[in-house]
């Protein structure tokens, strides 16, 4: 199943509220939410008190994609906020074992993230705990910058990973996400897009959303 996570770093924020709701109406059925420190990647975003209003504004889950340095310093407020799903970076925890267990233990889907250089491989020891695997096909930071295309590579050892060892993870791809990318990605794989620039930045975002997942099912039917 494929699914639509539209990304609030790309949304005018004075209409927060009303451009979530349109790309909620354009068939999204996750808000993904980008957490930056600064310090982990070079942009500072948002915080648990945008979650804690954002969580009025919408009925959607909330992916909170955390891109901070010592996240179980952060992982509870986020749940207490209204987080459902939360990931981090393997690149951005030492024990990263505990960190996701650690989601898991305050109730949300718990997801790990790994960069554009790092490999698939070093993944092995905790594929079998998480709900999903988010692959950066952008390094992360900013909206709006072109797709990797070696992601696509990744995409599809994490689905031969997936069902050679049975495994019940989803697989998620953040940046560069658009009607020109998302056909490769969904036949190399991926199943939650999360896109910003392709649904908030221009126009409405409900018929940005509903042309996305169009071309992702028209991927889908290629596949058959």
């Amino acid at each position: 199943m494929i699914e639509l996570a539209p990304s609030i770093l790309s949304a005018d924020f004075a209409r927060l509220g009303e451009q979530v709701n349109r790309a909620a109406e354009g068939g999204g059925t996750l808000i993904h939410v980008d957490v930056m420190d600064g310090h982990f990647v070079p942009n500072i975003t948002l915080g648990p008190q945008l979650v804690k209003s954002l969580r009025k504004a919408t009925k959607l889950p909330l992916d909170c994609h955390l891109m901070i340095e010592n996240p179980d310093l952060y992982i509870p407020a986020f749940a207490d906020a209204g987080a459902d799903w939360m990931s981090v970076h393997l690149e951005a925890t030492r024990h990263l074992d505990r960190s996701l267990n650690l989601v898991k233990t305050h109730g949300c889907q718990a997801g790990v993230v790994i960069n554009p250089a790092t490999p698939v491989d070093m993944l092995s020891e905790v594929l079998d705990i998480v709900d999903y695997v988010l692959v950066m096909s952008v390094n992360p930071g900013f909206g709006a910058q072109p797709f990797l295309p070696h992601s696509l590579d990744k995409l599809r050892k994490l689905r031969n990973l997936r069902e050679h060892k049975g495994l019940g993870y989803r697989i998620e791809v953040d940046g560069g996400i658009s009607v020109d990318t998302v056909g490769r990605v969904v036949r190399a794989g991926g199943e939650i897009l999360v896109a910003g620039n392709a649904v908030f930045s221009h126009g409405d975002p409900k018929i940005n959303a509903q042309t996305l997942l169009k071309a992702a099912l028209e991927a889908t039917l290629q596949q058959v």
